[in-house]
C-alpha cells in the first residue's frame, strides 16, 4: 500500500486554515493519505466515498464527514461529477487560554475523530449546522472582508461546540471527565507562568502524582507530552507579543520564559516552519493587504 502524506499550505498565516471547493469526474480515486490538520468534507453534487480506520462513508449532497489529526484515509467518486468543499485546519491553534480544557475532548489518543461522524448519520440538525459553518468559512475566505480571521475561528469553534453537544455516545466530552478535573491546576499553573521557567516537578506537585504517573497521565489525556504542551502554550503567547508589543525577538524570548535564544528559535521553528523574525514580518504584510 502506497501512502504519502500531504502537507498543508495556509493562503493567510494568520490562520491555519486550508479551504476550496473541488470538482472531480467520476471513477477517480485517491490514494491513501494522511496531514496534520483535521479534515472536514462537504459534499454539494454527486456521491464520494471516503474510506477511514476500515470503515467506508458513503457521502451524497449535504452529506458531511469528518477526519482526525494524521488519520490515514481516501477516497472514491462514482457515476458522476463530484462537488465539494474541504476544510483542513489545524486544531490545536484554535484554543486560547480560556478554551484550552476542551482540548482534551479532541486529543484522539481512545477515540479518533472520525467517531464521531455517526453525529452527522442521526443527527440532521447537526449535520447541517455544521454544513452551513463549512459554507460560510469557505465565502468569509473567499470574500476576505475586513474581520474575516474573527468569522473564520467562531464557525470553527462552533463546529467544535455542535460535536461535543451533540455527542450522545459521549465519546468526546464524557470520557474521562475525573481526569480532566484533576489536570485544571497543572493548566491554569502552565497559563499564569509562562513568562517563567514551568517545570514539571511543580506540575507533579499539582496534581499531586508521582513523576512517572504524572508524565503518562497528562500524554494519555491531552494527546501530547507535558514538554510538547508548554512549549506549545509559550510559542503561541509569543506569536501574540510579535504582532501586538514592539519587543525585539530576545524580548520575546525573556518574556515566554525562553531566554536562550537556541532554543526559543527551535521551539518557534518546529511550530510555525518559519523563525520569529519571518513570521513577523508575513503577519505584519499581510494584515497590510
Amino acid at each position: 500500500m502506497q501512502v504519502y502524506k500531504e502537507k498543508i499550505e495556509y493562503e493567510n498565516p494568520l490562520l491555519s486554515i486550508k479551504v476550496w471547493q473541488a470538482r472531480r469526474d467520476s471513477n477517480f480515486p485517491i490514494g491513501w493519505h494522511h496531514h496534520p490538520e483535521c479534515e472536514l468534507l462537504l459534499i454539494e453534487k454527486g456521491r464520494l466515498d471516503v474510506e477511514v480506520d476500515n470503515e467506508v462513508f458513503p457521502l451524497h449532497p449535504g452529506d458531511v464527514v469528518v477526519l482526525g489529526s494524521s488519520q490515514l484515509h481516501r477516497d472514491r467518486s462514482y457515476g458522476e461529477r463530484v462537488e465539494y468543499t474541504v476544510l483542513q485546519f489545524d486544531l490545536q491553534t484554535f484554543f486560547d487560554q480560556s478554551t484550552i480544557p476542551y482540548l482534551q475532548y479532541f486529543n484522539e489518543t481512545k477515540v479518533p475523530l472520525s467517531a464521531m461522524n455517526y453525529i452527522f448519520r442521526d443527527n440532521p440538525d447537526a449535520r447541517n449546522q455544521v454544513a452551513h459553518c463549512i459554507r460560510e468559512i469557505y465565502e468569509e475566505a473567499l470574500r476576505k472582508e475586513s474581520g474575516y480571521e474573527l468569522a473564520v475561528n467562531l464557525l470553527i469553534k462552533r463546529i467544535l461546540l455542535i460535536l461535543i453537544r451533540a455527542d450522545t455516545l459521549g465519546l468526546l466530552a464524557d470520557q474521562d471527565r475525573v481526569e480532566r478535573i484533576r489536570l485544571k491546576p497543572v493548566l491554569d499553573y502552565v497559563e499564569d507562568n509562562i513568562a517563567e521557567r514551568v517545570t514539571v516537578e511543580e506540575a507533579c506537585r499539582l496534581a499531586n502524582m508521582s513523576y512517572y504517573y504524572f508524565v503518562k497521565f497528562f500524554k494519555k489525556t491531552m494527546g501530547l507530552s507535558f514538554t510538547e504542551y508548554v512549549n506549545f502554550r509559550k510559542i503561541k503567547r509569543a506569536e501574540q507579543l510579535l504582532l501586538t508589543r514592539d519587543l525585539s525577538i530576545s524580548e520575546v524570548g525573556d518574556q515566554t520564559g525562553m531566554p536562550n535564544m537556541a532554543h526559543f528559535y527551535k521551539m518557534f521553528k518546529r511550530f510555525n516552519n518559519c523563525s520569529p523574525k519571518e513570521f513577523q514580518r508575513k503577519m505584519l504584510a499581510w494584515g497590510r493587504r
